[in-house]
């Protein structure tokens, strides 16, 4: 066991570490622990049955059968000498014994631990509805392959409820494999809660000019079974009814912090807080020093966005947070570096390339300052306050980096820049349409949670029929 002083020395000779999350943050920081010299226990934790696989291929080439759910493991860094506990969820967390639960009874015992629990697909909100056959949501390698099953047995038409970039790739999928498929959105276009209606204007040009039915402003009130208990319509919000025979509930990620309530942790709906060194905080908003947050679940300050807690679903996020978090807990204080990766995040759907870097939803107004929106081949950055704060391409992702410089670097809104190929009339704010903060959305991929590390309050506001 580690001395009594919990030394990181100590630690890093023969202390215990347990990781809950058997996924791409919890994979990659325990490698970065064994890199960086930890050379006692270390135990991994994951809900799932299977070894840490890549996500964004399921959206991807699976739905378009190029490659099985199965073919999607992660490439391992380096031998990991951990007892893995696949197919078991932690249960509960005991801060001050230091031991997670499990739901077999087991309890694992740590000295620093790392949470790395991710997000789960928001499930149908009618659970009697949400068991019929034909009723799938698209998170994990095993939806992803029951799903490829639907789409390979050629249905008459997939209904996507929810048009984020998950059910906007989905809806490629099935176009590309020629199949008939509508999206329900119940904002006014698609991707509207993540790059605003002017952009998401673009991407409902982009589902329509490629045989998407896509309906706008329209929820789904119910789905409705056969007498077998198959999927055979949706009935929606303007009175219409749609035969389906396969129905993807694409309405966003949850959190996986249930299994953390009652512990402590100012953890809840937005997910767990922590500090920028990754360190988690207490509800009293006391950052501990033995427990810590990576990947989709953190949420965690940044001073590039007025030090408020960001919550992000990013691949990329996910291997640098995961990285930060391992480094500092075997790191002593001094040694311990800040989490300060620049969000960014890229989709590909219906032959399009779409990148994003900043926090969109930050913005108030957009410039479209290379290409044009007509063209659906462009470069827009968001403004906040007088600077640059995000922005977004399609397919002109060659120019992210520079962007990603001026947010970096606070540059004035709109840019003025004479080395870049400029749209006709020069950049020309304009208000950028984001939807109100207080409707939930189907897809942002960053999240603006406040700064309290303590709140654990998300109030939605029913949207009006």
């Amino acid at each position: 066991m580690p001395a009594a002083d919990g030394s990181a020395e100590e630690f890093r000779r023969r202390g215990h570490a347990a990781v809950v999350g058997a996924s791409l943050a919890g994979l990659r920081a325990a490698e970065t622990l064994r890199e960086e010299g930890f050379a006692g226990t270390l135990t991994m934790i994951g809900d799932e049955p299977h070894e840490p696989y890549d996500r964004p291929p399921l959206s991807k080439q699976v739905l378009l059968g190029r490659t099985g759910a199965g073919d999607t493991l992660l490439p391992r860094r380096r031998a990991l000498e951990a007892r893995w506990l696949l197919g078991t969820a932690a249960t509960g967390l005991d801060l001050a014994g230091r031991r997670v639960r499990l739901a077999g009874g087991e309890e694992v015992r740590y000295d620093r631990l790392l949470i790395a629990t991710g997000t789960r697909a928001r499930p149908w909100i009618k659970e009697t509805e949400a068991t019929l056959d034909g009723v799938l949501t698209l998170r994990t390698a095993d939806d992803a392959a029951r799903l490829a099953r639907r789409l390979d047995a050629r249905p008459r038409r997939v209904l996507v409820i929810g048009a984020g970039f998950t059910g906007s790739e989905i809806a490629s999928a099935c176009r590309e494999r020629g199949i008939d498929v509508t999206v329900a959105e119940r904002g006014p276009a698609p991707l509207v809660g993540a790059l605003g209606g002017v952009v998401g204007a673009v991407a409902a040009e982009l589902h329509r000019a490629h045989g998407v039915d896509l309906r706008c402003g329209i929820t789904v009130t119910a789905l409705e079974g056969d007498q077998a208990g198959r999927l055979r319509c949706a009935h929606l919000s303007d009175g219409t009814t749609l035969e389906a025979d396969v129905a993807v509930v694409a309405l966003g990620a949850v959190r996986n912090t249930e299994w953390l309530a009652g512990s402590g942790l100012a953890a809840g709906p937005r997910g767990v807080a922590c500090d920028a060194g990754c360190r988690a905080f207490d509800v009293h908003g006391i950052v501990t020093d033995d427990v810590f947050v990576a990947g989709d679940v953190a949420r965690s300050p940044h001073p590039l966005f007025g030090y408020q807690f960001l919550s992000l679903e990013h691949w990329g996020n996910a291997v640098a947070q995961a990285e930060i978090a391992a480094h500092n807990m075997v790191s002593p204080g001094p040694e311990r570096r800040p989490h300060l990766w620049l969000p960014a995040f890229w989709s590909a759907q219906f032959g399009v390339n779409i990148k994003s870097v900043g926090v969109p939803p930050m913005g108030r107004e957009l410039a479209v300052v290379q290409g044009s929106l007509a063209e659906r081949r462009f470069a827009a950055v968001y403004g906040h306050q007088g600077r640059v704060i995000a922005a977004v391409t399609f397919d002109h992702g060659r120019w992210l980096p520079f962007y990603g410089r001026l947010i970096e670097s606070a540059a004035p809104f709109p840019p003025d820049f004479a080395q870049v190929d400029r749209a006709p009339g020069g950049p020309r704010p304009i208000p950028a349409e984001f939807p109100d903060p207080a409707l939930p959305t189907h897809g942002p991929t960053v999240t603006l949670s406040g700064y309290a590390p303590s709140e654990r309050r998300v109030t939605f506001v029913p949207a009006r029929v």
